[in-house]
């Protein structure tokens, strides 16, 4: 390794990562394996939020509201981090250029561990009163800014080392993140909730999963540096491959690529928390299903969503990726359009909310899947990296961010169907997007 990037590279975890993985090539198995750690992560902080937001947060730091105005609030404060995340990228990336990926990945997942596991400790508002509210925002806009840090490029090298006809293999690999971590958050919360009496889950158990995260954080971490300090990734970045580059210069030369790389990921990931966050919160206030229960239901969702993500792999390398990411649209779209005519039909049938779940994880892996070769297909390697990472947040936030907030707001006044409307609004702006720039993704 040159002696210019050791010198950033000053963290005790950077330089033990470092001795660990110097004497070998790292392999794209190991690449694989080190995206998946860090990418499950990420997603265990943030399931465990979304999470509490439906089961914890309305009770004990909203209790003058009632349930339904509680658990909007508290899908506001959710949706902080997402506005936080391009703001992370930004900060982080100029640490990137001026001390190494290194010192940005330890400050950023000690950020996000730390932050996570701050919530935890947290007095409830009875305790401290409005105060406490501020308290949870401020360590909710941390996740975010410490979310937008933790893009390490790791997924981009993943995708550099892949053989030309199994990209698209290669690019489902680090978004198994997602449902692992989904796994991991959901399982704590239905073991808690199963076992504990409601109040000793509101009082204490519901926080165990928020101090856990730092642990993991720290595993992710390790795990993380130890492919960012090998030979080959300081290779990478003396070929530019994946070198961060300021924020103005990518915008003014690839604003264009960055905008509509950002819709084109909007049917899933408009339908991201539609079957993860948001049926929690309609199950736990409009109807008498355990909430633990569906849980465990949506686990198996998620099982059923790692699975249709692998599968995404191989039909991308059969038909291409552009292809694919236009296949999978169109089956959300007729899902959001059974959605509207569902509540109508199953009203409020246990089998009807489980098909439902299933069916939405099943499309979500499908879609998901080739979600990161979306956003990067359009990018030149010299603004790859700073590129991925603001087209990724931008796309969160217009698809993500505050889907639970208005699907909430929205199917407690008007009825279910008007879901399937917002979810159809994402499926027909990621075709639009795929048909404006039909040259352009060609390379999907």
């Amino acid at each position: 390794m040159s002696a210019e990037y050791a010198v950033p590279s000053s963290s005790s975890l950077e330089r033990d990562a470092h001795e660990a993985s110097s004497d070998h090539r790292v392999a794209p198995g190991e690449i694989a394996i080190g995206v998946v750690i860090g990418r499950a992560a990420e997603y265990f902080d943030f399931f465990v939020y979304g999470i509490a937001s439906v089961l914890i947060f309305p009770g004990v730091f909203f209790p003058f509201a009632d349930p339904l105005t509680g658990t909007l609030y508290a899908f506001a404060i959710f949706a902080l981090a997402f506005v936080a995340r391009p703001i992370g990228s930004v900060l982080f990336m100029e640490i990137d250029r001026r001390h190494g990926r290194g010192v940005k990945l330890t400050i950023a997942l000690f950020l996000l561990g730390g932050s996570t596991m701050a919530i935890s400790f947290l007095p409830n508002y009875n305790h401290l009163g409005a105060v406490a509210i501020w308290l949870l925002a401020a360590f909710r806009i941390g996740q975010g800014i410490a979310l937008g840090g933790a893009w390490d490029g790791l997924a981009s090298l993943l995708a550099l080392n892949a053989p030309e006809k199994q990209r698209g293999w290669y690019a489902m690999i680090p978004q198994l993140g997602a449902p692992v971590g989904f796994i991991l958050a959901s399982a704590l919360f239905a073991f808690f909730l199963a076992n504990l009496s409601t109040e000793d889950f509101l009082d204490w158990g519901w926080r165990y999963p928020f101090f856990v995260a730092f642990a993991i954080n720290v595993v992710a971490l390790f795990a993380r540096l130890r492919l960012v300090a090998t030979e080959e990734f300081s290779r990478m970045l003396e070929m530019q491959e994946l070198e961060p580059t300021p924020v103005l210069e990518v915008l003014r030369s690839h604003g264009r690529f960055v905008l509509i790389g950002a819709v084109v990921p909007l049917a899933s990931f408009a339908l991201f928390h539609l079957v993860t966050v948001f049926p929690i919160s309609w199950i736990h206030l409009f109807t008498k299903r355990n909430a633990g229960e569906f849980l465990l239901v949506q686990c198996a969702g998620a099982f059923l969503a790692a699975g249709t993500i692998v599968i995404s792999g191989l039909m991308a390398d059969r038909i291409g990726r552009r292809t694919q990411v236009g296949v999978s649209a169109a089956l959300i779209l007729m899902f959001a359009v059974a959605s509207i005519i569902a509540p109508i039909v199953f009203g409020d049938s246990e089998l009807g909310q489980t098909i439902y779940v299933l069916g939405g994880f099943a499309l979500l892996g499908l879609s998901y899947g080739q979600t990161s070769g979306s956003v990067t297909a359009n990018l030149g390697s010299r603004y790859r990296y700073t590129g991925a990472a603001l087209t990724s947040d931008l796309a969160w936030l217009i698809g993500a961010g505050f889907a639970p907030l208005v699907a909430l707001s929205v199917s407690s006044r008007f009825g279910l169907s008007w879901v399937g409307v917002y979810l159809l609004s994402g499926a027909v702006a990621t075709l639009c997007a795929l048909g404006f720039n039909r040259r352009e993704t060609a390379r999907l």
